[in-house]
């Protein structure tokens, strides 16, 4: 079936009480990985292209500085990879902008296929969030496409969002930023951080989601409510790392029972990336260590090589600029790429599948109202 938009996702994962991951994809091999597990379980599938992983897509390895054109040429990428192995897929498939930072952005992602968009204007003063996400929404429910607000502001690194504190969303500020600019998703900050460096003893605010969700409720207003920063950081992946070279420090996430309390709580949207990142760095590190003859190899060897100068990594994207042609377009010249594509798929799949079946999602995939970007369009007329 053709990619869908969001709402529809999260409206059944709002009425069924399941969370709903959404995953970050940084490969064409991971999003093609996700999709595939996400078969396995029967579950709806939230694929996301963060603003700057689209410029690595693009080829920019420093992506941190990637230009307008990188993110363009990586959306496509990113946009096409999703479309190929998710548009005959018999579960709904939405591709998300994640931390879309200005309306270049957002529209480039539209452009590509991208079926939903967050604005992340969090850093700005309130009103000038409102009025920015409020033509954002004006500009892609015109095209059936859904959108994602931020309110509040995350503690941790996550790309280009940084921030050495985190100011929790008041619950009034978010009912009067959702029904000021008719997002269909919030994300809220309510004790949360960006990153693999959590810290020990982080504690989620659940009373904010239930208040925030209990002021819609009386409202009579849709609005589902989305959790960044939400990476369990599983300690083995971590201990293995370090046992096979790393030198991983300081590296905790959310405990998953905290996690899954949330869901009950109001949260709908679970982002993730971080445990993706360190399955798939594990793989690879484990794949040179038991295959020695593949460190020297012309076709992947420069993977090790990076694997060995940046031990206290564990973003892939740190690793994998030798092999760009398989990252952007999932070229795979020979036997020895295609080993290092087997290992990456797998440690896709490893986080993936876990926390579909913690989250709950599995299974649900026909519990999704299918809605094309035409129906949406409709709807979203009707009720503006």
């Amino acid at each position: 079936m053709p990619l869908v938009p969001l709402r529809p996702v999260l409206e059944a994962a709002q009425k069924y009480g399941y969370g709903q991951g959404a995953f970050n994809v940084n490969a064409v091999a991971q999003a093609k990985a996700a999709i595939e597990v996400h078969e396995m379980f029967r579950s709806p599938a939230i694929l996301q292209g963060a603003d700057l992983a689209n410029a690595f897509m693009g080829g920019r390895a420093d992506f941190m500085n990637g230009t307008v054109e990188d993110k363009i040429k990586g959306a496509k990428n990113i946009g096409d990879a999703v479309k190929k192995y998710g548009e005959s897929s018999p579960i709904p498939i939405v591709l998300h902008l994640d931390h879309g930072r200005d309306f270049d952005s957002v529209k480039a992602a539209i452009a590509d296929g991208y079926t939903s968009v967050m604005i992340d204007g969090s850093s700005l003063p309130f009103e000038k969030n409102i009025e920015l996400t409020r033509e954002v929404v004006k500009y892609a429910h015109a095209r059936g496409v859904s959108v994602e607000g931020e309110l509040g502001v995350l503690a941790g690194v996550e790309d280009h969002v940084f921030s050495a504190a985190s100011t929790y969303t008041n619950p009034l500020d978010a009912i009067k930023f959702i029904k000021s600019t008719g997002v269909d998703a919030l994300a809220i900050s309510y004790g949360t951080m960006h990153g693999a460096s959590k810290g020990k003893g982080v504690k989620l605010r659940r009373e904010i989601a239930i208040a925030i969700r209990e002021c819609l409720m009386h409202e009579g207003v849709f609005c589902a409510l989305v959790s960044h920063g939400l990476s369990t950081v599983p300690q083995y992946i971590v201990d293995e790392i370090n046992a096979l070279g790393g030198k991983l420090t300081n590296t905790y996430g959310i405990a998953l029972e905290q996690l899954k309390a949330a869901i009950p709580a109001g949260i709908n949207k679970i982002n993730v990336d971080t445990d993706i990142r360190l399955a798939v760095t594990r793989n690879m590190k484990e794949m040179f260590e038991n295959n020695p003859q593949l460190r020297t190899n012309a076709s992947i060897g420069g993977v090790y090589k990076l694997l060995c100068e940046k031990p206290e990594q564990f973003d892939p994207r740190a690793f994998l600029p030798p092999v760009f042609d398989t990252v952007m377009y999932g070229t795979v010249e020979d036997n020895n790429r295609a080993q290092l594509v087997s290992v990456i798929e797998k440690g896709v799949k490893e986080a993936v599948g876990t926390l579909i079946v913690e989250f709950g999602s599995f299974g649900k995939a026909p519990l999704v109202e299918q809605k094309t970007l035409d129906e949406m369009m409709d709807f979203y007329k009707k009720e503006g």
